[in-house]
């Protein structure tokens, strides 16, 4: 599968990036929302998605405050990657700060990433700065001109606030290259609330995180539905009517047809997952699972390699509705 161009950048990247909030250690709020791993996990995962063809990984300062940076820095040169071969993305945190703070904390960013260059930086969220959203944008195209950062993005936006950021980086000459947003057969609300719409009209990259919505789309809690119980605390409380009885039951029909489709290709249920959600939307979409384990990386990394009939990828419409 051919790489595409983030937003309007110059940027290429496959359409399959490796999300790193694996990578955040364990003294954070993240470790409610994933399993952290170890450092030399990580190493073997990040080798094993470069010799998948992912090209870009996506992190956060929220993320262990700067420790999956240091850890996907740390990776990256145990792999033999020299800085500008891979993309990095990462993102500001603004809750209860003010959007000085994006220009104070850049040589962090940069510090923790050990070399390695900011291709795009994003706001976390929409809320919780003590500035406004033009301010933050502001700040940001700041630095993209200043040529610290390559490019400017944004996560968890509106298309309301899509739009708003697009305007005030126009007025500063940079264009808003991305807003990663939740995406996946089970979480299409980019079709209904002018999300997709917005972004196709301003060029700009949408990138689903939690595309396998935290395993449920591997198919792993309708074979074993007591592995719900050893979820991370944030997946069962968010997630608990997806996977209560009745909802793995909802769900079951879908599971049950991305099986029979996997079993055609060779592939695995994630893996149709996947590509379902990098090819549907076109160039628009690309996708941010993460991974645990080597395997994991691997099989992201391989649902480039195949592509749904027309048939199957309408059924899963249909199916996921």
């Amino acid at each position: 599968m051919k790489a595409r161009r983030l937003g309007t950048t110059d940027i290429e990247i496959s359409p399959i990036g490796l999300g790193c909030m694996q990578f955040s250690g364990t003294r954070n709020v993240a470790r409610l929302m994933i399993r952290p791993i170890e450092e030399e996990t990580a190493t073997a995962v990040v080798r094993a998605a470069l010799d998948g063809g992912i090209t870009w990984f996506d992190t956060a300062e929220m993320y262990g405050a700067g420790n999956s940076e240091e850890v996907l820095a740390a990776a990256l040169k145990e792999c033999g990657v020299a800085p500008g071969q891979v993309a990095v993305a990462t993102k500001w945190a603004p809750l209860g700060r003010t959007a000085a703070s994006i220009t104070r904390t850049i040589g962090d960013r940069l510090a923790h990433l050990g070399g390695y260059p900011v291709d795009l930086h994003q706001i976390h969220m929409p809320t919780g700065s003590l500035s406004g959203l033009p301010a933050q944008l502001r700040a940001m195209a700041a630095l993209a001109r200043a040529g610290r950062i390559r490019a400017v993005g944004v996560s968890n936006f509106s298309a309301r606030q899509m739009v708003l950021a697009h305007r005030v980086l126009a007025a500063e000459g940079v264009a808003l290259a991305a807003n990663q947003v939740r995406i996946s057969l089970l979480r299409r609300d980019i079709e209904r609330d002018g999300v997709l719409e917005t972004a196709r009209r301003l060029g700009v990259t949408l990138i689903a995180y939690s595309p396998l919505d935290g395993g449920l789309l591997t198919g792993r809690y309708h074979d074993d539905p007591e592995l719900t119980r050893n979820a991370p605390v944030m997946r069962r409380f968010f997630g608990r009517r997806d996977l209560s009885t009745r909802g793995l039951a909802r769900t079951a029909p879908l599971i049950d047809a991305m099986r029979r489709i996997a079993a055609g290709h060779g592939v695995t249920v994630g893996q149709v997952a996947l590509n379902w959600v990098i090819t549907r939307y076109g160039d628009t979409v690309v996708a941010i699972p993460g991974a645990s384990k080597p395997r994991q990386a691997a099989e992201a990394a391989g649902a480039m390699g195949f592509t749904l009939t027309a048939a199957e990828a309408g059924e899963l419409d249909e199916l996921s509705r």
